[in-house]
């Protein structure tokens, strides 16, 4: 699987989002000044990727491109929790075309995992985009988790010149929300 736009870890903060987390990064580190917010913001984009990275999902709802090889058997999604698939497209050379829909089956199973399959001949590559994401905002995201990534972030920031690790608590304020998956599932 490849992602070629917002997988895992790939964060970019829309303008809301971006302005309630460095206002509570600059909280976290008694910062008034807006002179390095640009640099914040920057740091706790870093710092919720870094989160979707260890919790094992995307955080904020965003679309997710993603290619797969295109096989009659069940792909699935690298991304999770998958809200949605919008479109499946096979892709040849540097040219995406869209799969008419009796070419592909699609599933979203209990888990929020997505799956894919191409249904008629098999395909080199197929272009999922589809939709994943726990929460909708920055805001909604769950309290521990959401101070672990004001702290990890902040750390960052006043860390920046120096080599100290983050703080433990980081990880301890993110380790009950983890989702581990110590093998890849089937789908039947």
């Amino acid at each position: 699987m490849t992602f070629t736009t917002n997988g895992p870890g790939e964060m970019s903060l829309g303008t809301a989002d971006r302005a309630a987390a460095v206002a509570e990064v600059k909280a976290a580190l008694r910062v008034a000044v807006a002179d390095d917010d640009a640099l914040i913001a920057a740091f706790a984009e870093t710092a919720l990727g870094l989160a979707e990275q260890f919790l094992g999902r995307v955080l904020i709802l965003r679309a997710v491109t993603e290619r797969v090889p295109g096989s009659r058997c069940w792909q699935p999604l690298g991304a999770m929790p998958v809200m949605a698939i919008t479109s499946v497209a096979g892709v040849d050379g540097d040219t995406v075309t869209p799969l008419a829909v009796d070419d592909y089956a699609i599933d979203l199973d209990a888990e929020a995992n997505g799956w894919v399959r191409v249904a008629g001949d098999p395909l080199d590559t197929i272009e999922i985009v589809y939709q994943a994401g726990w929460i909708a905002t920055w805001s909604l995201i769950p309290a521990p988790v959401r101070q672990g990534v004001v702290l990890l972030a902040a750390h960052l920031y006043s860390e920046r010149d120096a080599s100290e690790p983050p703080p433990a608590a980081v990880t301890a304020l993110w380790r009950p929300f983890r989702r581990v998956a110590l093998d890849r599932a089937v789908h039947a």
